[in-house]
């Protein structure tokens, strides 16, 4: 489950706008040296793939997360917004993920 603050929510609906669309929590390991260190993101996807798994966050944003990349997450976080920034932070009750993660709008 990922808990949305109301700045989070409001940044991500303003971003997702009026055309369909749906959150993807993603753990990128693109240059990071090994399949278990990487850095979370998030993407604006038009559909989940087959692979994707739904994510409990409120009934305003969809989220999704590939199922291969659950391990890396634990079962209840939150996301927030950085204040003055065009980015969000990531945390659990054990950890903080990220506080500089990028929404990246994959959609055509």
């Amino acid at each position: 489950m990922i808990q949305l603050t109301a700045e989070a929510e409001k940044k991500l609906r303003e971003k997702i706008g009026s055309h369909p669309g749906r959150v993807r929590l993603v753990y990128d390991t693109e240059g990071c040296g090994c399949a278990v260190n990487g850095i979370p993101g998030l993407a604006i996807i038009n559909e989940a793939d087959a692979e994707d798994v739904t994510i409990s966050a409120g009934d305003q944003v969809m989220f999704v997360i590939n199922r291969r990349q659950e391990v890396f997450f634990e079962d209840s976080m939150t996301l927030d917004v950085i204040p003055g920034l065009d980015s969000f932070r990531l945390d659990s009750r054990h950890q903080t993920y990220g506080t500089n993660i990028q929404l990246v709008d994959t959609r055509l």
